[in-house]
């Protein structure tokens, strides 16, 4: 019975000496653990007679209750202490919680909602299109037939559609354009949309072009609308934009699918027109470019180009943040860098 005696001795010393939780759940591993002394000891008392194994298992158990006792006593103390310790630390209860991390819209998202939010307060509606779009769409209904030079201007994504008939060609669309006629094959006039969507060009990526980029078409078509509408229009747009102290200068531009063509500038903000880096030494930045509706595209939907005239715009949504917030780089939008994201 020697063992056991000395086996409580060393365990009531070690525990009495533990100062924290953790030390103290060691003690509870090392002497009431499945692999402690005093457990094998239980384990060993089948090897001895049954006057002995009776009196022996009867000192062992209560050994065991013994230090089970003392083990949450001694946890109870120092939980207390612990408890005690806290309180003394002086904590102010009215102040705000930690602020949780949360989400955010990205800056290209931003400027669509902007964008939208703008022309819809001039009484347009926001529509949405296909990416993946038809020939027929993309250039023929935009005055841009077959071995048309102006299809050069776009690099182009074609694919292969196979139908019963034969292969027809689709493409992922260059331009939001192609909402124009899609807009109004469904749509008596009078008609006012904005279009914002993802476009794809075959081209190589730099500082100001991507491979897959985002547009906001513009169209409005009815009675009696005139170059002054759509310039008012634009200009508005760009006061409400930029600052209501920007100025706007339209200059003749070539666009199959508007006649006349025109494209926007407003004045640079950093020289105030005197003509620097950002600008080219200029004085003016072009943010769009826009014109009257080309009749043939009028008549292609069944509209009397007679009767209803009509204008449209395309803008860079990248290309409006890093104008108005001074961005070099076209690809930061698309690097996904925290540390440029949460600028917005």
């Amino acid at each position: 019975m020697s063992p056991l005696d000395e086996l409580q001795s060393k365990a009531l010393a070690e525990l009495a000496a533990i100062a924290d939780l953790k030390e103290l759940e060691a003690w509870r591993v090392f002497y009431l653990g499945k692999k402690s002394q005093l457990t094998q000891t239980l384990r060993g008392l089948a090897s001895l007679s049954v006057d002995d194994r009776r009196q022996a298992g009867a000192q062992a158990n209560q050994l065991k209750l013994l230090l089970e006792s003392s083990f949450e006593e001694k946890k109870k103390t120092l939980q207390q202490a612990q408890l005690a310790a806290a309180r003394q630390e002086y904590f102010d209860v009215t102040l705000a919680g930690r602020p949780l991390t949360l989400g955010r819209l990205h800056p290209v998202t931003q400027t669509i909602r902007e964008i939208g939010a703008i022309f819809s307060g001039l009484g347009f509606q926001v529509v949405e299109g296909p990416e993946v779009e038809w020939d027929r769409y993309n250039f023929e209904a935009l005055n841009i037939p077959p071995g048309h030079p102006a299809r050069d201007m776009w690099s182009t994504f074609w694919m292969d559609y196979k139908t019963e008939s034969g292969q027809t060609p689709m493409l992922l669309r260059t331009h939001t354009s192609p909402m124009q006629p899609r807009v109004m094959e469904k749509t008596k006039p009078p008609v006012r949309v904005v279009v914002p969507g993802k476009v794809y060009r075959y081209e190589a990526t730099d500082a100001t072009h991507e491979s897959q980029f985002h547009q906001v078409e513009g169209l409005a078509v009815d009675e009696g609308i005139t170059l002054a509408d759509l310039k008012g229009t634009l200009y508005e747009f760009a006061r409400r934009f930029f600052g209501s102290d920007r100025k706007a200068r339209f200059r003749c531009d070539y666009f199959p699918f508007v006649e006349p063509g025109v494209e926007m500038a407003i004045d640079c903000w950093v020289c105030k027109g005197a003509g620097c880096r950002l600008c080219g030494n200029s004085g003016w930045i072009e943010i769009l470019g826009a014109g009257m509706v080309h009749p043939h595209v009028l008549e292609r939907v069944g509209y009397d180009s007679n009767k209803y005239t009509g204008f449209a715009f395309g803008m860079g949504v990248e290309r409006m943040p890093m104008l108005k917030y001074g961005i070099d780089d076209i690809r930061h939008f698309f690097a996904n860098d925290l540390r440029f994201l949460r600028q917005f």
